[in-house]
């Protein structure tokens, strides 16, 4: 299995980590009460490359996290993250935010419904979130939206069967939502030692993007076009 240097910095959580044989190996994290947390993300990549070059341990790819989240925050990470595949001839890999903050809900909830549905959110402000909900095999249910949350925001899958909710969005939501089948998990963040079997996954799959024009998600749309194209 691969070696990767995991980099998440979408939150005002900002972390590193390095995964290898599907063990985690090296992580820090950073945490900030303003800002995206990302101003050490430098110091902390180079901890991890020194780590692993002095166990002589060669990197196969980087992970990012690409989205959504902080604009600043993930603007900082990719651009770190394709500096280190330039610099290295590296892979790189996609791991989408609301899609990492599942696995430590997956991880650690053994007591979870079989048929529950996983949303996870980040804060927009206000009452908007950004959110997408899966089940428990990360299925996408519905896409990634940015969503203004009301009593119907959610309400056909919580008629349904029960939703987790969690992230940094979801708690000012739990009043609105305001339903029997919703769950409250707190205390849920995106952090680059839950990346591993994320990124292994494409890895192995061969799902990389293209460092040269590789955007986070905020830029996606408007990069669906290569600057050649808009000539």
């Amino acid at each position: 299995m691969a070696c990767i240097l995991h980099i998440e910095t979408s939150t005002n959580v900002c972390s590193v980590a390095v995964s290898e044989d599907s063990q985690c190996i090296f992580h820090q994290e950073e945490r900030s009460e303003k800002g995206t947390g990302a101003e050490r993300l430098g110091t902390m990549v180079d901890e991890a490359l020194s780590f692993t070059d002095s166990h002589a341990i060669p990197f196969d790819a980087v992970s990012v996290s690409c989205g959504p989240g902080s604009y600043t925050g993930l603007r900082i990470g990719v651009s770190m993250a394709k500096g280190v595949c330039f610099g290295r001839d590296l892979k790189l890999i996609a791991v989408p935010t609301l899609e990492l903050l599942c696995v430590p809900v997956l991880l650690r909830d053994s007591e979870m419904e079989e048929n529950a549905l996983l949303c996870p959110m980040l804060d927009a402000r206000r009452m908007e979130v950004y959110a997408a909900i899966y089940d428990r095999s990360l299925k996408t249910i519905r896409p990634v939206g940015a969503d203004i949350v009301n009593a119907e925001t959610y309400k056909a899958w919580l008629d349904e069967r029960p939703v987790y909710f969690f992230g940094n969005g979801a708690a000012k939501c739990m009043e609105v939502i305001n339903h029997p089948n919703a769950r409250l998990i707190e205390g849920i963040e995106p952090l680059a030692k839950w990346m591993q079997p994320l990124a292994e996954k494409r890895y192995v799959t061969e799902q990389f993007e293209d460092v040269a024009y590789f955007v986070p998600f905020y830029l996606k749309d408007f990069v669906a076009i290569k600057p050649k194209q808009l000539l």
